[in-house]
């Protein structure tokens, strides 16, 4: 198995795979959270390439590599402009694919835990050649995790570093990435979610309630729709989901 540090376009990523992958191989782009890095998704990847899947692990904006030494609250107030940058990176990335000629078909997956979750979904509003998703703590409503947040600065005491103004603009431009305003973009297409019952950093019952409504546009096809629940699991995937959710792309990618 081959962990290549590689930079495409401006991304730098880590890119895993072995000797006998082709062009046909399927692939993943796999997202980490925020405050987090590439390097802390290597495990996934490593089931991911003893599966038979080619993986990328970019750094978001800020992030990693890409890091510009900002305080924790100055990265709170760019959370959105570094989701938003990174539902358009992955599309750099997969043209990227196209281009290096590793990937002739379109077995192609996205997932992420947790900021990269959020960006995951993000990337099922506009994509259409994704294939398959995995959604780790995600939030697929953006405008409601964005209230969710200023509530949670309210209730700690802290000044958010946003005018009115600027929020409510931020709210408008996160309409346009947010898809369960716009659920028929799933499209049917294969996708699982796992959330910690007890995540308290990126609500639980949101996520689920919106799943709950996605099942009617999948009574085709009630399989392709998969929500892992972890009774016990706070803001961090467990062994147990991340097994499932590699699995899972592994096998709607075979």
């Amino acid at each position: 198995m081959f962990t290549e540090r590689e930079v495409w376009g401006n991304i730098p990523l880590l890119h895993i795979y072995t000797e006998d992958m082709n062009e046909e191989t399927p692939v993943v782009i796999f997202l980490h959270g925020f405050m987090s890095a590439k390097e802390h998704n290597l495990h996934y990847a490593y089931q991911l390439v003893h599966k038979g899947v080619r993986v990328l692990l970019p750094d978001a904006k800020l992030h990693g590599d890409r890091s510009e030494g900002l305080t924790e609250m100055q990265m709170n107030s760019r959370f959105w402009d570094i989701v938003l940058n990174s539902i358009h990176e992955v599309e750099q990335l997969y043209n990227e694919l196209k281009n290096k000629q590793l990937l002739v078909n379109d077995k192609i997956g996205v997932a992420g835990t947790s900021m990269g979750g959020i960006v995951t979904s993000g990337c099922l509003k506009f994509y259409d050649w994704i294939q398959t998703a995995a959604v780790c703590m995600g939030a697929p409503s953006f405008i409601e995790l964005g209230a969710y947040q200023l509530q949670q600065f309210a209730e700690s005491g802290l000044n958010w570093p946003m005018s009115e103004e600027e929020i409510r603009k931020t709210n408008e431009l996160l309409a346009k990435y947010d898809i369960s305003l716009t659920p028929e973009k799933f499209a049917q297409r294969p996708i699982f979610f796992w959330h910690g019952k007890k995540d308290k950093t990126v609500p639980f019952k949101d996520t689920y309630t919106f799943y709950l409504k996605l099942r009617a546009y999948y009574e085709t096809n009630p399989e392709d729709l998969n929500f892992f629940v972890d009774n016990q699991a706070g803001h961090a995937v467990t062994r147990e989901g991340m097994l499932a959710a590699t699995g899972w792309l592994a096998q709607h990618l075979a």
